[in-house]
C-alpha cells in the first residue's frame, strides 16, 4: 500500500487496541501503542531512505529484505526495544504484541498489490504480488479515515468502531481477492485470441470495474489491454527487441535492478546518429498510453554508456531528466 494508507492503518490499530482492557484503561499506555502502531505500520517501508543512494539501489531493494521474514522480528524487537526505552514503566507486552500486528499486517497487505514484495525471504527471493488491491485503494484509505474521524470526535467508541471497521476489511479482501479470480477466468473465456499456452495477468486499478490486463505469449511477447465492466481490449503489442544494443544494455546498473525487480520488461530501441536509446519498461503499468515506469540507457555506437536513469518519469521527463535530444 502506498505511505498514507499505512499511517492510517496504523492510526486505525491503535483505536483497535482499545479492544485490550491494559490499553483501553491507562491513557498512557493507549498514547504509547498509537506511536508504536504508527512506526510499526511505516518500518518496513524505512527502505525509502536507499533513495538517498541511487534510484537503482532502492528500486532493487524496496520491498525485499525489508519485508523479509528475518526482518518482521528485527523490526518488532528494534521498534518495542527503543519504545520501551523511553517509557519504561509502560509494560513490554502489550508494545510488542500491537508493534508486530503492525508490521505484520503491513506486510501482509503489500502481498495483495502489483508491486509486490519478498515476503518470503529467506526461503524464496520470488517477488510476491497477487495483484489483487490497488497500491491506493479508496475504499480502504476512506473507510480509516472516517472511523479515525468518529473516534476523534468522540462519537462512537474506538473498541467497536474498529472492530466493524476491520471485519468490514477482512470482508472486502475476501470479495476483492474472488472477483479478481473471477475475473481472471472471465477474461480468459472473453478472448477471441486466445492461443495455447497464454498466461493472463490482472492488475486493479483504483476502479472496481477496470482492471488492467496482461496476456504473456509463450515466445516472450504481451498484449496489454484492459477490461472496462464487460469489455475486453486490446491496446498494444509489445515485443521483445533483440538489438544488440537491447542485450548490451542489460551490463548496465539501471538495467540489471529493472530486470531483477521485474518480470515483465520488454525493450525498445532507438537508433540514432550518435548511438541507441534502450528503453525498458514493464508492461504492467501503463498509463494514458505510456509505461511510466522505465530504465532507460543511451549508448552510443560502440554501446558506451552516455547516460541513464530508472525510475517513474514520463516519456518529456524522462528526456530532460537524460538530457537527451532525439531530433
Amino acid at each position: 500500500m502506498d505511505t498514507a494508507t499505512h499511517f492510517v492503518m496504523g492510526v486505525g490499530l491503535a483505536g483497535l487496541a482499545y479492544t485490550d482492557p491494559a490499553v483501553a484503561g491507562d491513557p498512557k499506555l493507549a498514547a504509547v501503542v498509537l506511536l508504536a502502531t504508527v512506526v510499526g505500520s511505516q518500518a518496513p517501508d524505512f527502505d525509502t531512505l536507499l533513495r538517498l543512494k541511487n534510484n537503482a539501489a532502492y528500486i532493487r531493494n524496496h520491498r525485499g529484505l525489508s519485508h523479509s521474514i528475518p526482518f518482521w522480528l528485527i523490526w518488532i524487537l528494534s521498534i518495542t526495544g527503543l519504545i520501551c526505552l523511553i517509557f519504561r514503566d509502560v509494560p513490554p507486552g502489550h508494545v510488542a504484541l500491537w508493534v508486530t500486528i503492525a508490521v505484520c499486517l503491513h506486510v501482509f497487505t503489500d502481498l495483495f498489490n502489483t508491486y509486490g514484495t519478498q515476503a518470503f525471504r529467506p526461503f524464496t527471493n520470488k517477488w510476491i504480488s497477487w495483484n489483487i488491491i490497488h497500491i491506493f485503494d479508496p475504499f480502504i484509505f476512506g473507510t480509516h479515515v472516517a472511523a479515525i474521524m468518529l473516534w476523534i470526535t468522540g462519537l462512537i467508541s474506538p473498541a467497536p468502531l474498529f472492530i466493524t471497521l476491520y471485519v468490514m476489511i477482512g470482508v472486502y479482501y475476501i470479495w476483492r481477492t474472488w472477483s479478481h479470480f473471477r475475473i481472471k477466468n472471465a477474461v480468459r473465456d472473453m478472448d477471441n485470441e486466445r492461443q495455447q499456452g497464454d498466461t493472463y495477468y490482472i492488475i486493479p486499478t483504483v476502479s472496481w470495474k477496470r482492471w488492467h490486463v496482461v496476456k504473456a505469449h509463450q515466445d516472450g511477447s504481451y498484449d496489454i489491454g484492459g477490461l472496462n465492466g464487460k469489455h475486453l481490449f486490446w491496446t498494444k503489442h509489445a515485443v521483445p527487441s533483440t538489438h544488440p544494443a537491447a542485450e548490451a544494455s542489460k551490463s548496465y546498473r539501471d538495467v540489471q535492478a529493472f530486470r531483477y525487480f521485474s518480470s515483465f520488461a520488454v525493450a525498445e530501441v532507438e537508433e540514432l546518429e550518435w548511438g541507441y536509446i534502450v528503453r525498458w519498461a514493464d508492461v504492467r503499468y501503463r498509463h494514458r498510453k505510456q509505461y511510466p515506469f522505465v530504465a532507460v540507457v543511451a549508448m552510443d555506437k560502440q554501446f558506451g554508456l552516455i547516460n541513464s536513469y530508472i525510475g517513474w518519469l514520463s516519456h518529456e521527463k524522462m528526456q530532460k531528466r537524460l538530457s537527451l535530444h532525439t531530433n
